[in-house]
């Protein structure tokens, strides 16, 4: 997972909104950690489960990491003020979107997090050109 982290934080350019699904410990978390790490974070880097939201600030960008098990309604979304978040240099890493409803903004890529045995299984989803650019530099990394 930390080479699939490191090339994705190589290749992250804001705006974008990623959406991270899969089951509780299919890698959500340590995934966002690897990327934090890779862009340079030492700091600790703890779950926003019961925070819901931790804010990472870098030269060129923003991580701005939501974990929305916890939240009983969508509408709980509306006291975090996430459109003042939104900006051009904000990078959304959202776990758990599906409970985020409609106060969260659309996903420019959704990771799918699978569990394969002892291994984790990673599909990728385009949905908008914003997230073209990362999306072809990972696969020519595969390659």
């Amino acid at each position: 997972m930390a080479g699939f982290a490191a090339v994705f934080a190589e290749n992250l350019a804001p705006p974008l909104i990623v959406f991270l699904q899969g089951e509780l410990g299919a890698g959500k978390t340590t995934f966002t950690r690897a990327v934090l790490r890779s862009l340079g974070y030492r700091g600790k880097v703890k779950s926003p489960t019961y925070g819901l939201l931790e804010r990472y600030t870098f030269a060129r960008m923003e991580i701005i990491h939501l974990d929305l098990y916890r939240i009983a309604q969508a509408g709980e979304l509306e006291f975090l003020g996430l459109d003042d978040l939104h900006t051009a240099q904000a990078v959304f890493m959202i776990e758990w979107p599906d409970r985020g409803g409609s106060f969260l903004p659309s996903a420019d890529l959704t990771i799918q997090f699978l569990h394969a045995g002892d291994e984790r299984k990673l599909i990728l989803t385009r949905h908008h050109s914003r997230a073209k650019h990362l999306f072809d530099n990972f696969h020519e990394s595969l390659q």
